[in-house]
């Protein structure tokens, strides 16, 4: 893309479909859980911007969701020019992702 000039209208999302728990197995690994993460990749803000996970309350061992995923979806509309409640229809603000 940057060949062509065009690196800042590119968004990549990235997220897991299921979580992993927050204790570990008998076997010293880490089962499915609840709690996943999102990532984006483009012309966005660096660093965390939701919550940070709560490892002191969890959801029957799993993290809680701290953040609903139609506001990362909702800035991912917007970076593309579309008004997110016209999809999305009424939730969470978008994340200030750009």
């Amino acid at each position: 893309m940057r060949l062509l000039g065009r690196e800042r209208e590119v968004l990549v999302l990235g997220f897991s479909e299921f979580g992993r728990r927050a204790q570990e197995n008998a076997s010293y690994g880490t089962d499915h859980g609840k709690g996943g993460l999102m990532f984006a990749l483009g012309p966005v803000r660096g660093g965390v911007l939701g919550p940070e996970p709560d490892l002191e309350d969890l959801d029957e061992g799993d993290l809680r969701f701290q953040l609903d995923f139609r506001s990362v979806y909702g800035a991912a509309l917007r970076f593309l020019g579309l008004e997110p409640a016209s999809i999305l229809g009424p939730g969470p603000a978008p994340l200030p992702l750009v």
